[in-house]
């Protein structure tokens, strides 16, 4: 069985599958084997606690004017993700719905409907961490880091994921209008979308026009990504491919054992990362062997909303010096969440270990620094595999996408150096 990389802290995909609503960040990060939450018994120390909490909720029964607001079910939920919150651990652990929970894997089959991104609270904002490759969401230019201020006119400042996602999820084919702040720029903005039922394509590579470097895209680590890898490295060196980058922009992880299996192309021996429990104890999760790659010249190309399995094939690579990486920080996940159910189908997402890089570096809330620092414009085009086979090489070289750029001139540096 696989075990799942935390992907992106208080995250949710947005989608719905059969009408149903689903948050589960790219693949639930937690190990595959959920546990059943403790007793329901008050705990002897949390006794004051719990009367507290019911002096609330009677409070809030008997004299909140908005009757039709008190729904049983949403005011148990929001207290429960407000515990979880107050652990301090954002953008990590977390609550989940009945329907979050039955949905969670859709993402991992490769398949699912809706716009395509993925969000996390900051604050009282839902802050978009990483469009998905070939969505609603991509299309319409959302970049990390935008702020969803409201969803059909509606405003969002202030209220719950969940909630956010209630407004956001429909049928495929029907639209939604987000009103957008873009922080680097000030700019708002109208977007309207039309939900989608989408076949994710997590692999995709072109070789670079005018050049013997092929540009392999890993859009997020869903089943099956490494021997996807595999077949796009083979195709690359059969058309000539002398160097490559590795571009894991906007990578919102997923499945452990794909982030091992697509380090472990590049890296002939070693760990690809380290594992830290609960009473501080390290463990090593070493290479597979049989790497297909392991020496051609590379680039990785990382940003913001570089996440989770993305996060731990950076760091793999980093430090074992297998390739430069350009870009920007990543977002910084690192931990092991374990699910624990509840009575009524939803669950508790709680850290129980911690993720390192292979030389033992911290990933959790510090992400992966590059190599070489290289932002990219709000206004810029990002190139990608599946529009670049239709290009010149004089429109790659004008082209706004200064991190690939970057990456080319460092690839040709480091050739000519091994020469």
């Amino acid at each position: 069985m696989k075990r799942v990389l935390l992907v992106v802290g208080i995250i949710c995909l947005l989608f719905v599958s059969t009408g149903v609503g689903v948050v589960g960040g790219v693949v639930l990060d937690r190990t595959v084997l959920s546990a059943v939450a403790p007793s329901d018994i008050i705990p002897a120390g949390a006794i004051q606690q719990f009367k507290l909490m019911g002096e609330a909720w009677n409070t809030i029964e008997q004299v909140y004017v908005d009757r039709s607001a008190l729904d049983a079910q949403k005011l148990a939920y929001g207290a429960i993700a407000g515990m979880v919150d107050a652990l301090g651990d954002t953008g990590h652990s977390r609550f989940l719905s009945p329907d979050m929970v039955k949905e969670e894997q859709k993402f991992t089959n490769g398949e699912f409907e809706g716009i395509g991104v993925e969000v996390q609270t900051n604050g009282r904002y839902t802050v978009v961490i990483a469009p998905i490759d070939n969505t609603p969401a991509q299309k319409a230019g959302l970049r990390p880091g935008d702020v969803i201020l409201k969803v059909d006119g509606v405003d969002m400042t202030g209220l719950p994921l969940t909630e956010v996602q209630a407004h956001i999820l429909g049928a495929a084919g029907t639209p939604v209008t987000l009103t957008i702040l873009t922080p680097s720029t000030g700019v708002t903005r109208d977007v309207t979308l039309v939900r989608a039922r989408i076949a994710l394509q997590n692999v995709t590579w072109a070789i670079l026009p005018g050049t013997t470097v092929a540009h392999i895209r890993v859009a997020a680590f869903s089943q099956g990504v490494t021997n996807d890898l595999r077949k796009a490295i083979a195709g690359a060196q059969q058309q000539g491919a002398t160097a490559l980058i590795l571009d894991l922009r906007s990578d919102p992880g997923g499945l452990l054992d794909e982030a091992v299996g697509v380090a472990s192309q590049f890296l002939a021996g070693g760990n690809v990362l380290q594992v830290k429990d609960v009473n501080g104890k390290v463990s090593a999760i070493t290479v597979q062997g049989n790497a297909s790659a392991p020496d051609i010249p590379m680039a990785v190309l990382i940003d913001g909303g570089t996440a989770s399995a993305a996060e731990i094939v950076a760091g793999a690579l980093q430090d074992a010096h297998r390739g430069v990486l350009v870009g920007e920080t990543t977002f910084g996940t690192g931990t092991v969440l374990r699910s624990f159910n509840l009575s009524d189908g939803s669950a508790l997402l709680l850290a129980t270990q911690e993720w390192l890089t292979r030389d033992g570096r911290q990933i959790w809330h510090k992400g992966i620094s590059p190599d070489v620092e290289v932002p990219l414009a709000p206004d810029a085009q990002p190139l990608l595999p599946s529009g670049e086979r239709s290009l010149t090489a004089e429109d790659v070289q004008k082209s706004t996408d200064t991190q690939v750029l970057k990456a080319l001139e460092t690839l040709k540096q480091s050739v000519q150096q091994t020469q």
